[in-house]
Parts: structure tokens; sequence; C-alpha cells
């Protein structure tokens, strides 16, 4: 009898889960690009249907918590709207979309960062002289191979005096 309530458990979970995920899946919200300098441009982008009337992009963060109304259809088929960063203080923003019918579209994250700042993905060395990250690497190997070393001498004389 457990083994039947377990099974039907289960069934009905899957079921639910396959009638749910087209709609969680049609529910996305993008920003392009994730990391802006202040005075960028960001773009905003929902998947909602444009006849349900338009989106609303709710942006929160360190200083804002303002509403975006989206401007244009997007290419992907949702809609979108430009968000100009000026005046925005350094950080990490929340977009949550909301479409035309009261539906939830999803969220998504951008950060904003200074003037000048390296590209997203550029870390030590990206363009530049990479001597003193291989130098540090090297460093790195010595040290484990004295301590390696110190300790099979260690392991060595333990066993000659056991014996």
């Amino acid at each position: 009898m457990k083994a039947q309530s377990v099974l039907g458990s289960a069934a009905l979970g899957v079921g639910l889960g396959t009638l749910l995920l087209p709609a969680a899946a049609l529910a996305d919200t993008t920003v392009s690009p994730a990391t802006t300098p202040v005075g960028g441009t960001v773009v905003l982008t929902s998947t909602c249907n444009p006849k349900s009337g338009d989106t609303i992009f709710r942006v929160t963060g360190p200083d804002r918590d303002q509403n975006v109304r989206s401007t244009t259809a997007a290419a992907s088929g949702g809609l979108s709207a430009e968000l100009f960063t000026a005046g925005f203080t350094l950080g990490t923003y929340t977009v949550t979309a909301t479409c035309g019918d009261g539906t939830s579209s999803g969220s998504a994250t951008f950060t904003v960062t200074p003037i000048g700042a390296a590209p997203a993905g550029a870390g030590a060395g990206a363009g530049a002289d990479a001597s003193g990250l291989l130098a540090a690497g090297g460093t790195l190997v010595g040290a484990a191979a004295t301590g390696a070393l110190a300790l099979a001498r260690r392991r060595r004389r333990g066993a000659a005096a056991r014996a």
C-alpha cells in the first residue's frame, strides 16, 4: 500500500511539473549587459506577450526603487526598455518584470561599476604582463614541494626509530 502511495505522489508531482514547466519557461527577464559603468545603458527585456499590455520593470538597488515601462517590442518576441544609469550608485540592482496582465516575468540583476573599470572577465594578467602571476604560482609549487619533502623525511625517521 505504501508503494502505491509513493508512486501516486511521484506521478502527481511529475504531472504538475510538466504542466507548470512551459509557463515557467516563458516567464523570463534579462538585462544586457550584466555589467555597465555609471552612465551606461542597459536593455531590460521580458518575455511578456505584447498583446497583454506594457511590461513594468521595477528596478531596485542601493539608491533606486523605480518603475520603467516597456517601450518597444523585443526581437525575441517580448517587450523591452532601455535604462540609462547616469546618477546610479555603484552596486548591484535587481530588475523584476510584471506583464500587462499582472503575471510575473521573473527577475534579473545588473551591476553598475565605476567609469573605466575593467570589463567583466578581465582578470589579473589580461592584456598585461603575467610574470607576477607566474612568479606567485612558481613560489606556491616550490613551497608545496618543500613541505612534501619535509613530511617524507619525518615519516622515514619515525619508521626507522620504531624498527
